[in-house]
């Protein structure tokens, strides 16, 4: 049971605890040890929550118990109880602290992946008062679960959207790519938005959430199919890999895989953008020669902050929530299966299945 580390925090019973693909990478020892000097053991799993306030340190200001909140799972100098905070946190660029290791905490992404909070795939977890946000009355537990998913590729999106006459190619069509593409359409890009989805249940709901075609990646040779999508051509090579001559004005890598980021890279056009969103491992044999050669723009988002929209600073979180009250946002549907904590070996089956189980996002629940 985790315990307030201070005055200013609060105790979250949970309701729902999302499994990431994170997690699922952490549990098959496939995540990237790059990062392991920002984590500590023992951390109990689970990011992505909705739950209710049940405790509140003597300094909480504006939350009490029973209230219903999701907490942003980033770690900053403000959670640590830095006292000098980092230029990034200044700036309110949390996503970007450079104190993951210090202060009063140890060491941590975030929520989940720290001992000293516990994680949403546990009955509580404890947050910083900083990082709660309210819950809509009208917006249900499972689509509140949807607002830090959504979080990373709404960044991304926000940061330079798409205008409406690009072409968008997103590679992926799970939870990643989904909140993509829905990300794209919610902030009113009218661009053309072609998704590679690995299956065709995939396929129709990334249609559903306002894609304008889908590739399965099983039908058929994938570059050609994208050359065509796009409106570019592939130039054959007698010695090495196909070249693709046109492409996407951005390209949005959602699956993490060698295969995929590397195919993100090729289907890039001339100045185009690559904006990676799939957490990966240290990938080996990724051909790096269209950064170059092609002269692409290529930028990464793991975590959802701080953005700027119609000249406000909001946390992409909160606004994905606010957006779920007003309808702009629909993502409840992506929730597909629901296990008690007692049925986690067949949970991780699901989520290690996917498309035998139609599954988009299986989450624990604790009622």
């Amino acid at each position: 049971e985790p315990v307030l580390p201070g005055p200013d925090w609060v105790k979250v019973k949970t309701r729902y605890g999302g499994i990431c693909g994170s997690d699922m990478n952490v549990l098959f020892l496939d995540f990237n040890l790059a990062v392991a000097p920002l984590i500590s053991l023992p951390f109990v799993l689970g990011h992505e929550n909705v739950g209710v306030v049940a405790e509140v340190g003597r300094q909480v200001q504006g939350f009490a118990p029973g209230d219903r909140v999701v907490a942003d799972p980033l770690f900053s100098c403000i959670t640590r109880g830095i006292e000098e905070p980092c230029e990034f946190c200044q700036r309110g660029e949390y996503a970007r602290c450079q104190n993951l290791s210090n202060g009063d905490l140890s060491p941590g992404l975030g929520i989940g992946f720290c001992r000293d909070t516990g994680g949403s795939w546990g009955e509580s977890f404890v947050a910083h008062q900083s990082q709660l946000v309210p819950v809509p009355g009208n917006v249900s537990d499972e689509h509140a679960l949807m607002a830090d998913p959504v979080s990373a590729p709404l960044r991304a999106v926000l940061r330079r959207v798409p205008g409406d006459g690009d072409t968008v190619v997103v590679l992926g069509a799970g939870t990643a790519g989904l909140c993509t593409i829905a990300a794209l359409r919610a902030v009113g890009s009218g661009s053309r938005v072609i998704v590679v989805a690995k299956h065709p249940f995939q396929g129709e709901l990334a249609r559903g959430y306002g894609a304008d075609q889908a590739i399965i990646l099983e039908d058929g040779d994938l570059l050609q199919e994208v050359a065509r999508a796009t409106g570019g051509r592939v130039l054959d090579s007698v010695l090495g890999k196909r070249l693709l001559v046109g492409g996407a004005d951005v390209v949005y890598e959602c699956v993490g895989s060698r295969s995929s980021v590397d195919g993100a890279l090729r289907f890039a056009r001339a100045g185009g953008r690559v904006v990676l969103l799939g957490m990966s491992a240290i990938l080996k044999r990724v051909d790096w020669t269209s950064i170059w050669l092609n002269e692409l723009d290529v930028s990464g988002y793991v975590w959802g902050d701080e953005e700027t929209y119609q000249g406000r600073r909001v946390r992409t979180v909160q606004l994905a929530l606010e957006w779920m009250a007003e309808g702009r946002l629909d993502l409840a549907r992506m929730v597909t299966h629901r296990f008690a904590l007692h049925e986690c070996r067949k949970a991780f089956a699901v989520a290690a299945r996917k498309a035998r189980h139609c599954a988009v996002k299986p989450a624990f629940t604790f009622d």
